[in-house]
């Protein structure tokens, strides 16, 4: 037995050094979860100006690349050729973009911290059954009940109010096609396991290689009637934060609290997003909009549990 399993003070070492990561692994959980929720509210204000969600998409892009390229220079020719990794850059970086930004400029922030992040344990257990052939268990299932009763809740007084709202139940629906893409570009990014910085910065590469001609060419734009203080926000906040400080938080947390106690914080997403949008955007909170958020986020939290092991 060596001998600082007997000395004081070397045990005293280790434990503080174990409650010092564990508090690094919550701050960093609590920074991704600042940041994904500050993402919904971010959007849905750059939504309610003159730009458009293929502006927001353009300006992350761009604003991203230029920060990620002085770190990709040592990126293998031969990744530039695998066309799987094109394949999640066109699903996470194009295709997901394009549908969550376009949705945020005609649903509520709310809707999207419900939809978007808030259903992604429902969406990807489906994706994972059908991609990967992975049953979830029965305890899953159940989890992943108040999940569909939140989104029932929230989409149900679009349906069947006095007054439909065709704008926002166009941008529910693209919310929801935006976290369907997300699970699939999550589920296929777990089976072809790439290292997550080089995953990173390919996306963002990739996607503005793709993406950012096609805008300067088709796309509608807004971009001329807006200030330069809207500008430089949206750009700086979506290139840096969603783009790359969430993803090294996230990765942390991860490292030192695990998956499952990550995930089941990420579950705050939909209720921070929609309780900030209330002073910060002037959206007001209906009682089916509460309870959608309380659902999804108590889902989220049972979904991300680890399962209990049998005696």
């Amino acid at each position: 037995m060596s001998a600082s399993h007997n000395d004081p003070v070397a045990l005293d070492d280790t434990r503080a050094s174990s409650s010092r990561a564990m508090w690094l692994g919550y701050g960093a959980a609590l920074g991704t979860v600042a940041i994904w929720a500050g993402f919904m509210v971010i959007s849905r204000l750059g939504g309610k100006s003159a730009l458009t969600g293929w502006d927001i998409a353009a300006l992350r892009l761009a604003f991203g690349a230029f920060f990620l390229l002085p770190f990709s220079f040592n990126i293998p020719l031969a990744v530039w050729r695998d066309t799987r990794l094109w394949t999640l850059a066109m699903l996470g970086g194009v295709g997901f973009l394009v549908l969550i930004y376009s949705a945020l400029k005609l649903a509520p922030a709310a809707h999207g911290g419900i939809l978007a992040p808030g259903t992604q344990p429902f969406i990807v257990t489906i994706a994972a059954f059908f991609i990967l052939g992975a049953r979830p268990d029965r305890a899953r299932v159940i989890a992943l009940l108040p999940i569909a009763l939140g989104v029932i809740c929230v989409a149900a007084p679009n349906f069947f109010g006095a007054n439909i709202n065709i704008e926002i139940l166009t941008g529910d629906a693209l919310l929801l096609s935006a976290s369907v893409v997300w699970a699939v570009y999550s589920v296929y990014a777990k089976k072809w396991a790439y290292e997550p910085w080089l995953l990173t910065r390919f996306l963002c590469l990739a996607s503005a290689l793709v993406y950012l001609p096609l805008y300067l060419l088709f796309a509608p734009k807004g971009i001329m009637d807006v200030s330069w203080s809207m500008i430089l926000l949206q750009g700086l906040y979506q290139g840096i934060g969603p783009t790359i400080l969430a993803m090294l938080f996230f990765l942390r947390a991860v490292e030192q609290l695990g998956a499952e106690r990550t995930g089941v914080l990420i579950g705050l997403v939909p209720i921070i997003s929609g309780l900030a949008a209330v002073p910060l955007l002037g959206e007001p909170l209906s009682m089916p909009l509460i309870i959608g958020m309380i659902l999804v986020s108590a889902g989220t939290y049972f979904a991300a549990r680890p399962p209990r092991k049998k005696a």
